[in-house]
């Protein structure tokens, strides 16, 4: 039987779709391999071009993913936050990062060897089908971004994205209708997830706001009207702007 600590960890094991319906012994073999890490705001957890040698579970905090282009400019790929796994896919293809991951604010991450990692997918079938339909997952996310970019302008594919993350990590605002989000993203990590400028940002947040749509304040995203939110991304397919327009 597990001792106290041991079945603590197990139980916050199972909260995490990727493990929930794992046994409990090979749960406790899982924690068993499993180490924790702490990391600081902007504080970079692998680079774009390192040796796939973890996996990462978030605990607590959110983590940027993102890329540097040849020229050296950064683009902004996705966020991950508690629960979300982050590596499996470089460790199980033996590849070098594809991309980049940042700290945003405190993040705890449970990790785990590469090694180690592939010896569970092998030793435990619900494992590995549990990691195939988290894949297929992440497959439909890529899919529906490559689709905001090439549907929407620039404020089309920001607000696809607010609305993306809304509906996985926003919560409903106590005293109103609208949701909250808190991203920890400023201003010119919105405009590199979108190929914006930061003025440009800066100009349609405010607009926005005037509107009664959107606010946005130091990293929080308050979505104050769901439904016409949701208009104004759809009115933006194919829209037909100007790169003086952003």
């Amino acid at each position: 039987m597990p001792d106290r600590q041991t079945a603590q960890r197990i139980a916050r094991l199972k909260q995490i779709p990727l493990f929930s319906t794992l046994k409990s012994t090979d749960l406790e073999r899982l924690v068993e391999d499993f180490r924790i890490r702490e990391y600081t705001r902007d504080e970079i957890i692998f680079r774009q071009g390192d040796e796939s040698r973890e996996i990462y579970v978030v605990i607590k905090g959110k983590v940027r993913i993102f890329k540097i282009s040849p020229s050296g400019n950064e683009t902004s790929i996705t966020i991950f936050s508690t629960d979300d796994i982050i590596g499996e896919q470089a460790a199980i293809s033996n590849r070098p990062r594809n991309a980049s991951a940042k700290a945003i604010g405190s993040v705890s991450l449970l990790t785990m060897s590469q090694e180690r990692f592939v010896y569970h997918l092998e030793s435990v079938p619900t494992l590995a089908l549990n990691l195939a339909k988290l894949l297929s997952q992440k497959l439909d996310w890529t899919a529906s971004f490559a689709e905001s970019i090439a549907q929407f302008d620039a404020a089309g594919r920001l607000l696809h994205i607010l609305l993306y993350y809304t509906e996985r990590y926003g919560q409903k605002v106590a005293d109103g209708e609208g949701y909250k989000v808190d991203l920890s993203l400023n201003q010119t990590d919105l405009a590199s997830m979108v190929g914006a400028r930061r003025e440009w940002i800066n100009r349609l947040l405010g607009d926005w706001r005037k509107r009664g749509l959107i606010e946005y304040d130091r990293g929080v995203i308050y979505i104050l009207d769901l439904e016409r939110a949701t208009a104004e991304r759809d009115s933006r397919i194919e829209a037909n702007y100007t790169d003086s327009d952003w």
